[in-house]
């Protein structure tokens, strides 16, 4: 059987583990607030209405494509499209191309963040390997302009956070959902983590305090393997009513 991603593939080692999903989220979740576009998300009201919902969205997506067969993959990138193409017409206009860009570049940048702030510094072969995947994803999207290597991606990503972040009152109003869906508590959490993984042009917008509690408890993630506590990160972050799907981000 042909797969979209090879099952020795460092990226679904990456997205098979929750808590490395969780900083893939926390990381998105933070710049999503800050993209220029980010009024679309508000147009459906999907990500301010529900942002824990959307994350569990989101992650059942990016499963079926990195973890399906390859024609599954497909399929399921075929219905990302469609999707977005239903809000266009909605909305009788167009996501910016540098949108659709930007969505792609954060998750080939957070999934590399994430996975080194957890466990260790990836290789440029692995690296190049991230990108190529989720390259594959943005050319059957019809995505234009995108880098031809990882190289070339890495001076793309950083000129797309120069020009297309800033504050604004959409950014204020995602933070007040994040802490209403979350708790003052887990939103605390949230922004800790947020902290460690965001490049500094967010960091900068954002004003983050460092990860304090955050860093000590890591020291103890990199030996938690062995005493059985790795998902006790996300379980600190998530509320308890999402238990079962916080149970289902890890993949055996």
């Amino acid at each position: 059987m042909t797969f979209f991603v090879e099952k020795d593939s460092i990226i679904r080692r990456i997205w098979g583990k929750g808590d490395t999903i969780l900083f893939i989220f926390a990381g998105a979740s933070a710049e999503f607030a800050f993209n220029k576009a980010v009024d679309w998300l508000y147009f459906t009201g999907r990500l301010p209405g529900d942002p824990l919902g959307r994350l569990f969205s989101t992650v059942s997506y990016a499963r079926q494509i990195i973890f399906s067969d390859y024609n599954g993959a497909l399929a399921a990138i075929d219905k990302i499209t469609a999707i977005h193409k239903s809000v266009e017409a909605s909305r009788a206009d167009r996501i910016p191309d540098w949108a659709y860009r930007d969505v792609l570049f954060m998750l080939i940048d957070y999934s590399i963040r994430s996975f080194e702030v957890l466990e260790r510094e990836l290789t440029k072969k692995e690296k190049a390997e991230i990108f190529e995947v989720f390259k594959r994803v943005g050319l059957r999207m019809n995505i234009p302009g995108l880098p031809a290597d990882h190289t070339a991606w890495q001076i793309a990503r950083r000129k797309h956070l120069q020009q297309d972040l800033v504050a604004g009152k959409l950014t204020t109003d995602l933070y007040k959902q994040y802490r209403k869906h979350l708790g003052f508590s887990r939103y605390e959490l949230l922004k800790q983590a947020q902290a460690m993984v965001i490049p500094e042009t967010v960091q900068q917008l954002l004003m983050l305090k460092k990860a304090g509690l955050l860093r000590p408890l890591l020291r103890i993630y990199k030996i938690s393997g062995k005493l059985k506590l790795q998902g006790f990160i996300r379980n600190m972050i998530l509320p308890q009513e999402y238990k079962q799907q916080i149970s289902d981000l890890d993949i055996d």
